[in-house]
């Protein structure tokens, strides 16, 4: 790897946040409570994560021509974040989020994708000097797959590292795969991408095998509450991760992916990365919504040391 900086290339959305007792069945009314409007959006939780645990970061971003656009962009200024490829796209919205969390803090949530829809590979193109001067390529999938596609290729081109958390769930080509050096799917994504149910830690094995078959080096399947599987050439083992009282897990494999490659950039020993990730997801399920429960440096520290 080259020096320390991030690039994440991702979407940027306004959250509609309800809790509900249970998620509503086809036709049924159910009554919420603590209705919150919050910023989130894949792309920018993992940029914020990254910008509060520390990491030389800029983002490649889209918001709408509206008042919460420019808010959201302010927002991300304050969080250490380089938002000068953060654009404003002209008579779209802002990306929204509607999402629902019941009383177990599991969340169920539709998009609509807004500005997010128009960051286009000719918009990379303005910005492709980031990916380049950048140590690692942090992506998700609420951006269109094409420009996913021409910045992993752009950064492959350029020893760039390639990171994707491959969210929300989609079938992929093996062309962009095989620009992939680490992927960090869950449980639900690792399906979908392999065929494997993955339900146990031979199961986690297998996904991840079928991954490094693609050309991937370093696969690391998210586990919930049981941790991450980690296979780095074939060779895994499950990290676990800390016990925390869940308010809602909206955020926590977002805030997961931006503190482990902040760490990595640290030059961190992955497993010691690995676990700096998982400080960071354990505080930010325990506040609720998107970025506002994703904890800066010193709360992960903190929470390391008091671990032991």
């Amino acid at each position: 790897m080259k020096t320390g900086k991030l690039v994440v290339l991702g979407s940027i959305n306004a959250d509609h946040i309800l809790n509900l007792a249970h998620f509503p069945q086809p036709g049924e009314t159910v009554i919420g409570k603590q209705y919150q409007v919050a910023f989130g959006g894949k792309g920018a939780n993992q940029a914020v994560a990254a910008g509060r645990s520390g990491a030389d970061i800029a983002f490649i971003a889209g918001v709408g021509e509206d008042d919460i656009g420019a808010r959201i962009r302010e927002q991300l200024s304050r969080d250490q974040i380089d938002v000068s490829a953060v654009e404003t796209v002209a008579n779209e919205t802002t990306g929204v989020a509607l999402i629902f969390v019941n009383g177990d803090a599991e969340n169920m949530i539709g998009i609509n994708a807004g500005a997010n829809a128009a960051i286009t590979p000719d918009v990379l193109t303005r910005h492709r000097q980031k990916i380049i001067d950048a140590s690692a390529l942090l992506m998700q999938l609420e951006s269109p797959l094409q420009t996913v596609i021409a910045a992993a290729q752009l950064a492959h081109q350029h020893q760039t590292r390639v990171i994707l958390n491959p969210a929300p769930a989609c079938d992929l080509p093996d062309e962009l795969l095989a620009l992939v050096d680490m992927i960090t799917p869950n449980e639900t994504e690792a399906q979908r991408l392999t065929g494997v149910t993955v339900q146990n830690e031979q199961d986690a094995a297998q996904a991840a095998q079928l991954l490094h078959n693609k050309g991937i080096t370093t696969v690391l399947i998210t586990l919930g509450s049981r941790g991450v599987w980690l296979s780095e050439n074939g060779e895994g083992q499950r990290i676990p991760g800390f016990r925390a009282q869940a308010v809602d897990t909206i955020a926590a494999g977002d805030t997961f992916n931006g503190a482990l490659v902040t760490a990595l950039l640290e030059n961190q020993p992955m497993q010691t990365a690995v676990k700096f990730a998982h400080a960071a997801a354990a505080i930010a399920v325990t506040r609720a919504g998107a970025q506002s429960s994703v904890p800066w440096r010193n709360e992960i520290d903190a929470f390391l040391h008091s671990q032991g």
